[in-house]
């Protein structure tokens, strides 16, 4: 089966009303098309005739992209408006059936399936908990769990547009603690190979920051506030920058990369944010405090001494992370910094909570961007992985009106 990679760009306009801009130019139908169902996904249920405004797309030409869609199963009718003079108009809203897609989340602590429908919402979800898992590891897991998942599909195959596999740049090269010596695998490993069997279907594959941010601009947040940080606590510390609905790379693609950081305080030996911010970091403070914690659902069941660890982290964390969230207020100006990972919920909060009270005790800083958590939180990368099939065939970019030809 051929892989493909996707192109280190984001697969959306500028704005979130760009993405729903249509063009009546030649060979542009597949992109009308995409801005169609876009439109449809966040604003349905929606007639033809608003459409037709917000796209500046003609009433014939929505017509016919509209039947299309419907033919192919992508949207559905969902009744006529009620209280319109003369023939009251349809409603078409998506099919949450009409496609589907996987998304993949591999990183060093867990391996995370999804099966998102294209409304964003998880229809299946496998996840195991483990340590530095291998190649192998993940082949054997995301081979048994998709097929579980597409056996326990009611009624006729699902169709799915393929899967995203969401990972950290670096899986094989950051030292964290307790990391293999053969972990460095990862940094020479096929990843469409390795899906390559499980099912026949086209690889897409994403950084897990980025993944996250994706996610969080079509399925979260974004859809209000198109331009924001994103911040990964992950076992590593991970970000990703959105701006006007579009996902900044930099010149090498490593835009965002928060957890990198120079850290220089008396309160640490850390040298980097993300020997500090992360779940390692996490579990390697209680470690030191006598506690052994290896999975994020334990940080819910401490003692009063592993709860006083966790709360000293949390304080350390917020003022190693006031000084990087001031930068990005001031360089970039977003609407938000969002922060999600697999943390769990309660100590997220906490963690945002600290962030904010530090920041608001901050002066002459001409607007800071408030921090909160992300919609997406503990599956963002596994979800945002499972949109990449979406963004590649049937969500609109600047890249798919590019290919019709349009300037």
């Amino acid at each position: 089966m051929p892989s493909l990679e996707v192109s280190r760009k984001s697969n959306r306009k500028r704005t979130a009303g760009a993405s729903l801009s249509g063009a009546n130019l030649e060979r542009v139908g597949d992109h009308n098309q995409r801005v169609i169902l876009q439109a449809i996904r966040v604003g349905g249920p929606i007639t033809r005739v608003t459409l037709a405004q917000i796209t500046g797309l003609t009433p014939p030409a929505v017509a016919n992209i509209t039947k299309r869609l419907l033919d192919d199963g992508l949207i559905l009718e969902a009744g006529r408006v009620q209280g319109a003079r003369g023939q009251p108009a349809m409603n078409l809203t998506i099919n949450p059936d009409g496609c589907l897609s996987i998304g993949v989340n591999i990183d060093r602590d867990h391996i995370t399936v999804v099966m998102l429908d294209l409304l964003g919402a998880v229809r299946a979800r496998a996840s195991q908990e483990i340590d530095f898992p291998l190649p192998a590891d993940v082949a054997k897991f995301c081979k048994v769990q998709i097929r579980k998942m597409l056996a326990a599909w009611k009624g006729p195959p699902p169709r799915l547009s393929g899967i995203g596999v969401a990972l950290p740049d670096d899986l094989g090269r950051v030292d964290l603690p307790h990391r293999p010596e053969n972990y460095d695998v990862w940094s020479t490993a096929d990843i469409g190979k390795l899906m390559a069997d499980i099912v026949p279907l086209p690889i897409f594959l994403e950084n897990d920051a980025a993944a996250a941010a994706l996610g969080e601009l079509q399925f979260g947040h974004g859809l209000r506030r198109p331009s924001f940080f994103y911040v990964l606590v992950s076992s590593g510390l991970g970000g990703g920058l959105v701006i006007e609905g579009d996902y900044f790379r930099g010149a090498q693609g490593r835009s965002g990369e928060i957890g990198f950081l120079p850290v220089s305080s008396p309160e640490t030996p850390a040298k980097a944010l993300q020997e500090v911010v992360s779940l390692s970091a996490l579990y390697a403070h209680l470690e030191a405090g006598g506690i052994a914690v290896t999975r994020p659902d334990q940080l819910g069941e401490l003692s009063a001494k592993g709860q006083a660890l966790v709360e000293d982290w949390i304080a350390l964390s917020a003022r190693l992370l006031v000084q990087p969230f001031v930068s990005i207020s001031c360089l970039v100006n977003p609407q938000a910094i969002y922060v999600g990972g697999r943390l769990p919920t309660e100590l997220l909060d906490r963690l945002v909570a600290a962030v904010n009270d530090r920041l608001a005790a901050i002066a002459d800083v001409p607007a800071l961007a408030r921090v909160e958590r992300a919609a997406t939180s503990a599956d963002g990368p596994a979800v945002g992985a499972a949109l990449l099939p979406f963004m590649a065939q049937l969500l609109p970019s600047r890249a798919a009106l590019m290919k019709t030809g349009a300037a």
